[in-house]
């Protein structure tokens, strides 16, 4: 069974899509032909995207991003992409996303996220951008974080 974590498809679409919007690549290699494990086993990077509806659900979540979230595979994707955000980073979070609808992408967020024990922690150094296909089919957005930073701790995780 292929689900977004092992679909070469999804993952083509992914850095496709980055590239096209932010003239960069989402990896120096691009992965090659092994584009789905590596976004999902290897990166350094949280990587998360949800899909288009109204209150839109995450659609997927690298490795990384389930381990600072704190949410299986089975959890995130049945998960409400703004209950990522802790109470009082909802305004902040509502207006990055905003503006990556209006403008293709954003970069240089920095958002307080709440893991699934209630941790907090800041999320830094976030690109997020839409997820658009080569015929202009618009299938969500997704976000990469370069960095993570417990709230109470103060250390960073990557």
């Amino acid at each position: 069974m292929t689900t977004l974590f092992n679909d070469d498809a999804f993952a083509r679409l992914l850095l496709s899509s980055h590239q096209r919007l932010t003239g960069t690549p989402l990896s120096p290699a691009e992965s090659g032909g092994d584009a789905a494990r590596w976004l999902y086993e290897d990166p350094s990077f949280g990587l998360l995207a949800h899909g288009t509806g109204a209150d839109p659900l995450f659609i997927y979540a690298n490795r990384t991003a389930q381990q600072c979230f704190e949410y299986s595979w089975e959890e995130f994707v049945r998960l409400p992409s703004r209950l990522s955000a802790a109470a009082e980073g909802q305004d902040d979070r509502e207006k990055f996303v905003r503006s990556v609808t209006e403008h293709g992408y954003a970069s240089g967020y920095r958002g307080l996220r709440i893991a699934k024990s209630g941790r907090r922690f800041w999320i830094e150094d976030v690109t997020m951008w839409n997820l658009v296909d080569t015929e202009g089919v618009h299938h969500g957005q997704a976000a990469v974080f370069r960095s993570w930073t417990d709230e109470a701790r103060g250390g960073t995780g990557g």
